[in-house]
């Protein structure tokens, strides 16, 4: 199926208190770990929304569409740029995401849908997969200062550009999020 995808590697890392896209896990660069997560999907297009750095210079660096909005800001700015019908999104701070679940989201979506995943009354909004026709709508949010994922994902299931899938037990583990030295 026709994607592109971009690694979400903009955040401050204010609580972590260093970049998270440098911590090593299993002596790797998390943002080498998610770039490969995400070229196994084997995208027509691959980008990395954050600030442009030498060691990320292969890629297509995609600055935000605004300054202080959060990941929807990077979002908004992947979308405006996609060149497929759909983006594949995954947060730098997810290191158990895989592959395949990716792939099993993208299995679901339709001609001009896309997939979030769900665990019970939240979204999981940074490893899903979104249509282009999402552009419009992440950019009206960000004009409008409602930075806030969970309320874009929900205009767009109610404009059905997004359909849910539920995250089994098992699959908790994939959304284990990096935000504090504790985390690690």
């Amino acid at each position: 199926m026709r994607c592109s995808a971009v690694l979400l590697a903009g955040g401050k890392s204010s609580r972590m208190g260093r970049d998270k896209a440098f911590l090593e896990i299993a002596g790797e660069p998390l943002w080498q770990r998610q770039l490969a997560t995400l070229r196994h999907l084997a995208p027509e297009q691959l980008m990395v929304s954050g600030p442009g750095r030498e060691e990320w210079s292969e890629y297509e660096i995609v600055a935000d569409e605004r300054a202080d909005a959060g990941p929807l800001a990077g979002l908004a700015a992947a979308l405006r740029k996609c060149a497929t019908p759909r983006l594949v999104v995954l947060a730098i701070d997810l290191p158990e995401m895989t592959t395949d679940f990716l792939r099993s989201l993208l299995r679901l979506c339709g001609d001009h849908q896309g997939v979030v995943p769900r665990r019970s009354d939240r979204f999981e909004p940074l490893a899903a997969v979104y249509p282009a026709g999402c552009a419009a709508l992440a950019e009206a949010a960000l004009r409008d200062g409602d930075f806030s994922m969970q309320r874009f994902v929900r205009r767009a299931l109610e404009q059905d550009l997004l359909l849910e899938r539920s995250i089994s037990e098992a699959e908790t583990v994939l959304f284990a999020n990096l935000n504090t030295p504790a985390d690690l």
